[in-house]
């Protein structure tokens, strides 16, 4: 009995180890039946009716032109480029005095060491210095500046000054290569190039209006404002001054052209300052604050803030209080409308002011523009 039992114990047991692989057997995977579909032919190509035995390498085109030179350009202007220097005394919030510099360029112009570069670059310094390319650094002093069209120029006394030479810039064209050479990052004198992307350029800079700009993709970095923007001759055609910059602006700067820059630079060389037309006023915007802090009957123009003795506007009758809203048949709605109106002018032009004065908004004077006097007057 007991043998037939063991017996038995044995069967179950090879019957659940049959079922147990066969459980296991159940969890394979299943293999992919054969592909017995026909395979996918494609048509033959005659690619004979592609070939050419006789085929060769183009040759290069003997009358094309060849690139800009531009390491020439740099090579011969690059002495006349100047690294400038500044220095201004400031306090802290201690009131402690210090001094703090800045940087900018600027090129040579003459033999006599006329150098030319931005009013912003020289603004408010009480020390100027220039550093040649070959290294020597010298105390410039200021000629005249004009802070209307961002212009300076200093002056140097050394001797073998080299020096470059003013181009015409009414013959640029858009696309034409340009080089700009300047003290960028204040880091010493680099040179970039571009191509002119645009001419003729007018923008307002911090309330100032800067006309007759040239656009040019050559980098312009801080340091460079007052070098020159060159031509593929070696010509200066524009001393760059200004750059938008923001995370969706890329290579776009701007150089004041030197046709513009010409009178200025002469005026400031023969008299130390640019004549423009005058009239003699201090003037503001008229905003909702100057309304109803003056109980003005207009909402717009330019309010006179003070009016100079002896001055055009004083000689018309023009008086403190008095809101000016047309200027020779344009209409004035902020100071600078005005401005460029008067700088449209020439001196000793007759010109017709619409006013307003209390109660009266259509009273007109007639007003005789003289010479700006010197600024140091």
């Amino acid at each position: 009995m007991v043998k037939k039992f063991s017996y038995l114990i044995i069967v179950l047991l090879l019957v659940s180890q049959v079922l147990g692989l066969s459980g296991c057997l159940l969890y394979l995977p299943l293999l992919p039946s054969p592909d017995t579909s026909p395979p996918i032919t494609f048509p033959p190509s005659n690619t004979s009716e592609f070939l050419d035995p006789s085929w060769s390498v183009p040759t290069t085109n003997s009358n094309s032109q060849p690139l800009p030179d531009i390491a020439s350009v740099v090579r011969e202007v690059r002495p006349s480029v100047v690294s400038v220097t500044t220095e201004i005394t400031v306090r802290d919030i201690f009131q402690r005095e210090y001094t703090q510099s800045g940087a900018g360029s600027g090129v040579i112009i003459d033999d006599d060491g006329f150098i030319i570069t931005n009013n912003h670059v020289v603004s408010g310094a009480e020390k100027v210095h220039v550093e040649l390319a070959d290294g020597r650094i010298i105390q410039a002093d200021l000629v005249g500046a004009d802070a209307l069209t961002d212009l300076a120029v200093l002056k140097i006394e050394a001797p073998e000054l080299s020096h470059a030479t003013l181009g015409d810039s009414s013959q640029l064209s858009v696309g034409d290569w340009s080089v700009a050479i300047g003290n960028a990052l204040g880091e010493g004198i680099s040179a970039t190039q571009g191509i002119i992307s645009r001419l003729n350029v007018s923008l307002t800079i911090k309330g100032n209006s800067l006309s007759d700009l040239i656009q040019t993709t050559a980098a312009i970095n801080p340091g460079n404002s007052g070098g020159p923007l060159l031509n593929m001759a070696g010509d200066v055609m524009g001393i760059t001054s200004i750059k938008l910059s923001s995370i969706e602006v890329e290579s776009v700067g701007y150089a004041i052209s030197i046709n513009s820059a010409e009178p200025v630079i002469t005026s400031l060389i023969q008299q130390g300052y640019v004549s423009r037309p005058w009239l003699g006023v201090a003037l503001f915007t008229v905003d909702s604050y100057v309304v109803a802090e003056y109980s003005l009957t207009v909402n717009e123009g330019v309010f006179i803030g003070e009016v100079i003795a002896n001055s055009p506007a004083d000689i018309a009758g023009l008086k403190e209080g008095d809101v000016i809203t047309n200027f020779n048949d344009t209409v004035i709605k902020n100071n600078e409308d005005l401005f460029q109106a008067i700088n449209g002018c020439e001196i000793g032009q007759q010109v017709k002011i619409v006013f307003a004065r209390n109660e009266e908004t259509d009273k007109v004077v007639w007003v005789e523009l003289a010479e700006s006097p010197p600024p140091w007057d």
